[in-house]
């Protein structure tokens, strides 16, 4: 399933590696991360590096389709 992730204020290049399994999009005071959550497994653990890294996550959405 494919999700959006909206996280607080610009994310840089170096923290943006450690999600290389999502896409990255800036946005006016905020950056998006889309990309596949294979499972339940995976989002938890996406959700943790996020926190990990100082980065708060406003929203997180499955996308249609």
């Amino acid at each position: 399933m494919r999700y959006e992730f909206r996280i607080a204020g610009v994310v840089s290049d170096a923290l943006a590696e450690a999600f290389p399994e999502l896409d990255r999009v800036p946005a006016p005071e905020e950056t998006l991360f889309l990309g596949t959550v294979i499972d339940e497994a995976h989002m938890y653990g996406l959700l943790n590096r996020f926190q990990s890294l100082g980065l708060r996550v406003l929203e997180m959405r499955r996308m249609p389709g």
